[in-house]
């Protein structure tokens, strides 16, 4: 993947945020670029007369985004993405071939962390009950300030991976408090005792360089109305080597060896197209949300998530000293990505009520257990990190 070196500038000009609102909220959801509405526009204007449509647009568009993310991803093979609807759907593909996995038995363990996003931990009900599983979790650790609790939570989640775990499902990063988690040592961990890794980088891709080759996970699970800032409903998942041959959660006839022959479809084909090609989800061909990803991807692969982090970092770190002085806390820099930042208010202070003053200030953040989620992106600039400044200086905590 060619890397371009050069910083990038605010590319605020791409958006139609109006200059009055201070949306640091990317976590949330991610504004649509004017390239990703025009893409929007254009398909909807295209099925006003789908006289001209040809039998390849069932399947062209979404060639073209597996391909878009497989670069993203350094995965380097299009035909291991699949396009699924949300997380849970990557997640309940994870659990409908959990049963699959060599050495699998009963009294084996899923580890995965505490506070996890509800779609990471709901999936594994059924499976866990229907193979004789448990569930582990690694505690946020309590450290003192100006320590890390990334560093420390990594340590404790390399000494929970164990010869009975089965599966370690872990974010990139934490989804409220923006702690990063080391996925090449946790992957390295654990093949060592035979585990799958598996993990929702909802949180991080697109924003945060992530690299296939070196984190090797069984599966890698994005929705994509956020740091992709595609269209929501939508997501890209990365399935390796364990899930060929595996079973979907649909049988659409899309994914159905010789799809693409219209004519012979109903010489019912029993093999499937190959490696990820089985777990696209039903109509995966979206044609209005195609058009709008591919181009949200095209963006990305311009900005690039390397210059992006250091976009946000100089966004952000002239301003981590004075939430500092008004008694927060934040992760050392190297535990965290510069894209999503846990902003830990005072025990006096309630993190609703702090995003309602923030909110009538027009600056949007999100509150997320005790600490304030700020989730700048390309589109913001100083004066953004400047007003959340200046907002939370006048909460009084």
């Amino acid at each position: 993947m060619s890397i371009t070196h050069h910083q990038l500038t605010s590319q605020k000009h791409l958006f139609a945020l109006p200059a009055n609102v201070h949306y640091i909220n990317c976590a949330t959801r991610g504004p649509f670029s004017l390239s990703v509405a025009q893409a929007g526009h254009a398909a909807i204007d295209g099925q006003l007369n789908p006289f001209g449509l040809p039998p390849d647009a069932f399947f062209s568009g979404a060639i073209s985004v597996r391909e878009l993310f497989s670069q993203l991803i350094n995965a380097n093979d299009p035909d291991r993405i699949a396009v699924i609807s949300s997380v849970s759907y990557g997640m309940a593909v994870v659990a409908r071939n959990l049963h699959r996995k060599p050495g699998i038995k009963a009294g084996q363990h899923i580890l995965q962390i505490d506070a996890e996003f509800p779609s990471d931990v709901y999936a594994w009900d059924r499976v866990t009950t229907g193979l004789g599983l448990t569930i582990k979790t690694v505690a946020m650790p309590q450290v003192p300030d100006g320590e890390s609790v990334s560093a420390r939570w990594n340590e404790a989640i390399l000494a929970a991976i164990e010869p009975d775990t089965a599966m370690v499902v872990v974010p990139h990063v934490h989804w409220m408090y923006g702690n990063r988690f080391d996925l090449v040592a946790i992957g390295e961990r654990a093949r060592s005792v035979g585990a799958w890794l598996v993990v929702d980088g909802t949180q991080s891709v697109s924003a945060l360089p992530f690299d296939v080759a070196a984190i090797r996970p069984d599966a890698l699970v994005c929705a994509a109305y956020k740091w992709m800032m595609g269209p929501y409903s939508t997501g890209l998942a990365y399935f390796g080597e364990a899930f060929d041959g595996g079973v979907p959660l649909e049988e659409t006839w899309m994914n159905r060896l010789n799809s693409n022959q219209f004519h012979r479809l109903t010489d019912y084909q029993p093999a499937y197209r190959e490696k990820a090609y089985r777990y696209n989800m039903g109509e995966h061909s979206h044609f209005t949300h195609m058009p709008m990803l591919e181009a949200a991807l095209t963006q990305l692969m311009g900005w690039q998530p390397e210059r992006i982090q250091t976009y946000c970092a100089g966004l952000l770190d002239e301003h981590l000293p004075a939430f500092a002085r008004l008694g927060c806390r934040i992760e050392p820099a190297a535990g965290r990505g510069n894209h999503l930042v846990g902003v830990w208010l005072p025990e006096t202070a309630d993190p609703m009520a702090v995003q309602h003053v923030l909110q009538q200030k027009r600056v949007s953040v999100s509150a997320r257990g005790r600490a304030l989620r700020v989730a700048p992106n390309v589109y913001n600039e100083p004066e953004d990190i400047a007003a959340l400044t200046e907002a939370l200086a006048g909460c009084g905590f």
